[in-house]
C-alpha cells in the first residue's frame, strides 16, 4: 500500500464501476451517477464545498499515465465537475456546480492524496469490505443486490463456489496441471466469473457444484490450455479485466479449436428405473402464475460489455420493471428498439459484409440470421423463424413490431408480446453475445 498525491486531471472515473457494470467511457459513468444518484451527488458536492475536505483517500490503480478510480468515484466526479462545471450532464447541474465552486472554502485542490494499489485482486478485496452505509449520500453508497451481482460477475469473488479451486482439482486428478508454475486463481476466477464464459469452456455451476456440460477429455484439454496460459503469464489479469477482454481471449481459443463445440455436448441419460410402488394419483395441476414481464426471470448467459450498456438498461426494464398487463404499449416499443440495437451490435462486431446501407431492419435481421446459421450458432428451425420476419402477413413479423410503434389502431396484447419474445429471443441473445 502506498499513498501518493496525484493530479486531479489524471484520475479517471471507472467506466466499469460495480454500481452500474461496464459503460462505454468516463463520460457515460459520470452521466449514470447523476441519472441514478443525483440527490446523493448534490449532497456530497455541498459537503465537499463546505468542508474543503475529501476525508478518505480514493483507491486507485495505475493505467498508463493515468489512474483508474476504484473507490471514491463519486467524490472524484464531484471534484472534476467543480473544477470544470461544463462537464456536468445538464445546464441545471452546470449552474449548480458553478455555485458550489464559488462557495468552496480556501484553495481548490489541483491534486488529491490517493491510495495506490497495483494488485487489482487486492483492490477487489478492499472493495468487498468497504461498502457499508450511505449517510444520505455523504458516505459511501451501499451496494444493492444488482451491484453485488455485478461485482461477482466481474471478479468471481463472493459467489459461493470457488471455480478456480474446482478446476485445479480436476486438472490435478487427470495429471494436467501446468508443471511447477502455480495457476493464478484470482485471474482464473475472473475469466470464468459468469456462466456465459464458463459455458464456452464446457462447465457450469449448478446447485453449488461445478459440472461438465461437454465431453470430459475435450473440457479438460481446454482447461489445461487456459491454466497453462495463465500460469506462464502468456495471459495476465489486465488482458481479462473487462467483458471484451475475456471474450477476445476465448474467441482466440475457439479459432484455434481449443474449446468444446456443440458436437461435444454431454447427452444426459434418462432414468430407466421402474417404480416399485403404484404411481399415486396426480394432484390437480395448479394454474400457471401470470407472467409479469416480457423477458422471463431466467439466466440468458449474456456478458454485458460496456459498449452495450444501453441495451442492458432496456433489457432490465423489460425483465424487471415494466408490467405486461399495464405497460404493453411501452413494452412493444422497447421490444423493437432492443431487437434493432441488438442486430446492429452483431453487424458492427462481426463486420458483416452482406449488409447494404439501404437494407431495412427485416432484411438486416435475415442476413444476421443466415450468418449465425452458417457459423452453426442457430438451428435450421431457428433460421426458419428468422426467415418469416420479413413477411408482412405473418403473426411473428417485423411488420407487426413496426405497427406497434407507428400504427394508431394496432394495439399490442400481453399474450402476443410474450409469444413474440419467446419465439425470437434466441436472435436477440445471439446478437448480444458477440
Amino acid at each position: 500500500m502506498s499513498y501518493k498525491t496525484l493530479p486531479l486531471k489524471n484520475l479517471l472515473i471507472n467506466r466499469a464501476n460495480d454500481r452500474h457494470g461496464e459503460l462505454e467511457n468516463e463520460t457515460a459513468a459520470i452521466a449514470w451517477l447523476f441519472n441514478n444518484r443525483e440527490a446523493h451527488m448534490r449532497n456530497l458536492t455541498r459537503d465537499l464545498a463546505r468542508t474543503g475536505e475529501v476525508y478518505e483517500p480514493p483507491l486507485v490503480s495505475p493505467d498508463g499515465n493515468n489512474f483508474i478510480v476504484f473507490d471514491g468515484n463519486r467524490r472524484i466526479t464531484c471534484l472534476k465537475l467543480l473544477d470544470d462545471p461544463r462537464r456536468a450532464p445538464t445546464v441545471e447541474l452546470q449552474d449548480f456546480f458553478r455555485e458550489q465552486r464559488a462557495a468552496w472554502q480556501g484553495d481548490f485542490p489541483a491534486a488529491i492524496v490517493c491510495q495506490v494499489e497495483t494488485d487489482r485482486d487486492r483492490i477487489d478485496d478492499i472493495l468487498f469490505r468497504r461498502h457499508t452505509g450511505t449517510q444520505s449520500g455523504v458516505g459511501q453508497s451501499t451496494w444493492d443486490d444488482r451491484m453485488k451481482d455485478n461485482f461477482v460477475q466481474r471478479t468471481g469473488k463472493g459467489g459461493g463456489l470457488n471455480v478456480a479451486d474446482e478446476i485445479e482439482k480436476l486438472l490435478a486428478a487427470s495429471n494436467r496441471l501446468p508443471g511447477r508454475k502455480k495457476i493464478p486463481r484470482s485471474t482464473l476466477n475472473r475469466l470464468l466469473s459468469a456462466e456465459a464464459f464458463r459455458n464456452r469452456v464446457g462447465i457450469t455451476v449448478a446447485r453449488g457444484k461445478l459440472e461438465l456440460t461437454h465431453d470430459e477429455p475435450v473440457v479438460l484439454s481446454a482447461l489445461q490450455r487456459i491454466a497453462s496460459d495463465l500460469a506462464s503469464r502468456e495471459i495476465v489479469l489486465g488482458d481479462l479485466w473487462d467483458v471484451d477482454g475475456k471474450r477476445s481471449y476465448l474467441d482466440k481459443l475457439e479459432r484455434e479449436g481449443v474449446l468444446p463445440t456443440a458436437e461435444h455436448t454431454v447427452r444426459r441419460k434418462k432414468s430407466t428405473v421402474t417404480p416399485t410402488a403404484p404411481t399415486p394419483k396426480p394432484a390437480p395441476i395448479p394454474k400457471p402464475a401470470r407472467r409479469k414481464n416480457l423477458i422471463p426471470h431466467i439466466e440468458y448467459g449474456i456478458a454485458w460489455a460496456g459498449r452495450i450498456a444501453r441495451h442492458k438498461m432496456i433489457w432490465e426494464e423489460l425483465q424487471f420493471h415494466l408490467d405486461l398487463s399495464i405497460h404493453a404499449n411501452a413494452i412493444s416499443v422497447l421490444f423493437r428498439v432492443l431487437l434493432e440495437l441488438s442486430i446492429e451490435n452483431y453487424i458492427k462486431q462481426t463486420n458483416l459484409a452482406s449488409i447494404n446501407p439501404g437494407d431495412k431492419l427485416a432484411q438486416r435481421a435475415l442476413k444476421v440470421g443466415m450468418d449465425l446459421h452458417s457459423k452453426g450458432k442457430i438451428s435450421d428451425k431457428d433460421l426458419g423463424i428468422v426467415k418469416k420476419l420479413p413477411q408482412q402477413d405473418n403473426l411473428f413479423s417485423m411488420d407487426t413490431l413496426n405497427r406497434y410503434v407507428h400504427s394508431s389502431t394496432f394495439a399490442p396484447s400481453p399474450e402476443h408480446l410474450a409469444a413474440m419474445w419467446d419465439t425470437t429471443a434466441f436472435l436477440t441473445v445471439h446478437c448480444l453475445t458477440v
